[in-house]
């Protein structure tokens, strides 16, 4: 047991509502060096969603893993869809428990390629078993030396651009979806784009990116107020989705990685209320779905008490909106 086991120990719950099905739309597989939580595969996945909630199916998101060593640049990222296919392959032939991991995988191909995107799109799906559904280009960029940004390097203004526009619209016609993910400045960009194409399905990741730290540290109820009417323009746009979660990231700048002893189910769900049910509240439930975000979120807590967080969140709703928010739109949007 490393130290972010052991801390992750000193906070265990049972898992609340254990028969409610479960499709966690977002995690990932990697094993990267320098990462918070290095090593996280099938079977560190499977310890996490072993601990009591009723997980039936995945998704996975791509996060710049396995890529191939050699070949065409824009043609490497397949690599990561041949290999969770692997992973995947493995989980449906039922040697490793009921739940269906990475049901669903979502890519990343390099939208600025324009039209030319078309051959990266094939591999990918020629690579998947048939589980390819999206394609996830990151977005997150601010130009302040406290802030991260991508790793793909998007610069400023990457959904805006002509060229990502072009190769934006060769999803639609291959029936893909496309996940979005920045720094919540940005969310109008997502608001102009999914306006643009109002025939893709798109998904908002981790509920447009609160900060919390750099230039935002200490002022949450300021940026809450930025990001809630920002939120209320996107959800008119029918084609687009929202994940409800990662607010765990330590970008968001709740600090639980700092604590002596993780916060319990009733303190995240006390602090994510008001991003969470507000988005529930705009959006509705059929376009709503929380999700792990794991390891990422693994910095701040441990899963089972992640999903109990949601479930006391959740507490209020029917048992038809409580489906969705687990696992029908989530099932749906994928196609699982």
């Amino acid at each position: 047991m490393n130290d972010k086991e052991r801390w992750l120990a000193k906070t265990t719950e049972e898992a609340l509502e254990p028969e409610l099905p479960i499709c966690d739309p977002h995690h990932h597989l990697w094993d990267h060096q320098g990462s918070d939580i290095r090593r996280y595969l099938l079977d560190e996945l499977l310890a996490d969603i072993g601990g009591g909630h009723n997980v039936v199916s995945t998704v996975f998101l791509e996060c710049m893993a396995f890529y191939r060593p050699d070949g065409p640049e824009a043609l490497r990222p397949v690599g990561e869809t041949e290999f969770v296919n692997g992973i995947a392959t493995m989980s449906a032939s039922g040697s490793y428990g009921p739940a269906r991991v990475a049901a669903a995988i979502v890519g990343f191909a390099d939208l600025r390629l324009g039209a030319a995107v078309d051959e990266v799109l094939t591999a990918h799906e020629q690579a998947s078993g048939g589980r390819f559904r999206g394609i996830r280009n990151v977005a997150a960029f601010l130009d302040h030396p406290e802030i991260n940004n991508s790793a793909t390097d998007p610069k400023d203004g990457l959904y805006l651009d002509a060229t990502f526009r072009e190769g934006f619209a060769r999803l639609a016609p291959r029936g893909l979806s496309f996940d979005a993910w920045f720094y919540h400045p940005q969310i109008p960009e997502l608001t102009d784009l999914a306006r643009a194409f109002p025939d893709t399905t798109i998904v908002l990741d981790h509920v447009g990116g609160p900060l919390g730290i750099g230039p935002f540290a200490g002022r949450r109820e300021e940026v809450y107020q930025t990001w809630r009417p920002d939120i209320d323009e996107l959800a008119q746009c029918p084609n687009v989705h929202v994940k409800l979660g990662g607010l765990a990231m330590k970008m968001c700048g709740f600090g639980y990685h700092k604590l002596d002893q993780p916060p319990s189910s009733e303190a995240l769900a006390e602090d994510w209320q008001p991003y969470l049910q507000h988005c529930i509240e705009r959006f509705g439930p059929e376009r709503c779905m929380f999700e792990s975000n794991f390891p990422v979120d693994k910095s701040s807590c441990g899963y089972t008490v992640l999903w109990n967080a949601f479930k006391r969140l959740a507490a209020g709703f029917s048992d038809d909106e409580k489906a969705a928010l687990f696992h029908d739109t989530a099932a749906r949007v994928y196609r699982i």
